[in-house]
Formats: structure tokens, C-alpha cells, sequence
């Protein structure tokens, strides 16, 4: 089974930018996590009915490459794939791009633990989201990152 690269597209809007005219950096956060909902849905699965099947995914870390700004009433796309997958955690890529894919914004990765409320404490993933996970994390390349000893381009 083949699988492309998950991709969820937006529009920048007012509020999300800042004085300068560009998106907040804070808002790439929201991005990305509107990005992993919408990629549970796309493989099968509402917040909702995640948690009922005992995936409650929390965030433990996330690391940011900026590279371009982006402005009001720029349309986007936030890539998602699969990185790793253990018993209880696992990584997304991002990527935000352009809407046509020809620039690239933001390059990111964000763990995930799957997380308990009820106890506190994080728990196994079910096993039918690791499996349907793991056909993506399989069958997408891995993007080429910029190099974390350099700079990223200043832009014009």
C-alpha cells in the first residue's frame, strides 16, 4: 500500500500575525497541532473517537526551524509524516510550506506521549493506531532538514 505525504492546507489570518505584518512564531504551534488533528482524521480517526480508542497524544517536546516568514492571507501547507513510533510515544515531522510546495517556512518535529488522565501518567498506544501509523512511517521519505550548525537564510 502506497501512502502520500499528509498534508493540511490554511490560509493566514489577521489576528495571526504580529506588528511586522508575519505570523507570530507562536502561531506555528497551533499550525502544527491543528496539522496532527487533522492527520488522525485522515487516517481514520476524530479527536473524539481517538480518545475513545485510547490514544490521548500529549506534547513533551517540539523543536522549530524557522526559515521564511509568512503573511496575512498566505495560503499554506503543513506536511505531516510520521517519524518514530515506540510503545508509548512518537514523533511527527512537519513541514510548512507555501500552498504550492515550492518554499519551505518551518521545519519541525513534535513528540508525543500517549497520555492517561485518569491516572496521570502515560500508557501504551493502541495497538490499530501504531499499526496504521507505521504504513506511513514506512512508506514516506524522510525530508532533507538544514543543517542545525548554520544559520537559516535571512530573508530579502
Amino acid at each position: 500500500m502506497t501512502h502520500t505525504v499528509f498534508r493540511h492546507r490554511l490560509r493566514v489570518r489577521y489576528h495571526e500575525t504580529d506588528q511586522q505584518g508575519i505570523v507570530y512564531h507562536a502561531r506555528y504551534l497551533e499550525y502544527m497541532d491543528d496539522a496532527m488533528t487533522e492527520y488522525f482524521r485522515h487516517l481514520g480517526w476524530s479527536y473524539q473517537r481517538l480518545l475513545h480508542e485510547g490514544c490521548d497524544p500529549s506534547l513533551v517536546r517540539t523543536t522549530i526551524n524557522f526559515l521564511r516568514p509568512a503573511s496575512f492571507e498566505d495560503e499554506l501547507a503543513v506536511a505531516v509524516r510520521p517519524v518514530r513510533i515506540g510503545n508509548r510515544s512518537f514523533t511527527l515531522g512537519f513541514e510548512v510550506s507555501n500552498a504550492q510546495g515550492s518554499e519551505l517556512l518551518l521545519s519541525g518535529e513534535t513528540v508525543y506521549v500517549n497520555f492517561d488522565a485518569a491516572s496521570r501518567k502515560s500508557r501504551p498506544l493502541p495497538e490499530r493506531v501504531r499499526e496504521r501509523m507505521a504504513q506511513d512511517l514506512l512508506a514516506t521519505p524522510t525530508p532533507q532538514k538544514p543543517a542545525l550548525d548554520q544559520p537559516p537564510p535571512i530573508p530579502d
